[in-house]
């Protein structure tokens, strides 16, 4: 799977499995756009081809509201909710763990924004 890991997802050890496993992982730095606001990195996501991967729930469903109420299409959100309790939180193992299954699944994911922590 092409990934596009918004800034808020680049934990190191996540990368790693990513691309241990044979994912084509890119972020916002490859790019030059650290920093960035959430539409400029949504937009770099669907230029590259690549599923977004972030933690920010909100702006993000958002604009795929946005994109689909528009018509257009992008490749896919995938989000990662945050309880804020080190407990409950998803770990990066936790989350590839979770994008495995749902890759493992078939689900098709372009067009859809999808909550990641109910594939626990």
């Amino acid at each position: 799977m092409r990934i596009y890991l918004d800034e808020d997802s680049l934990a190191p050890a996540l990368i790693a499995m990513l691309r241990k496993a044979g994912h084509d992982v890119a972020t916002p730095a490859d790019f030059g756009l650290t920093g960035a606001d959430d539409v400029i990195q949504l937009t770099r996501s669907v230029r590259e081809d690549r599923v977004l991967l972030s933690g920010n729930h909100d702006d993000f469903q958002l604009l795929h509201l946005l994109v689909r109420e528009v018509i257009g299409q992008h490749p896919g959100i995938l989000i990662v909710r945050k309880d804020n309790v080190a407990s409950r939180d998803m770990t990066p193992r936790g989350l590839f763990t979770a994008l495995s299954r749902l890759i493992a699944l078939g689900i098709e994911i372009r067009n859809d924004f999808v909550i990641l922590n109910h594939w626990r």
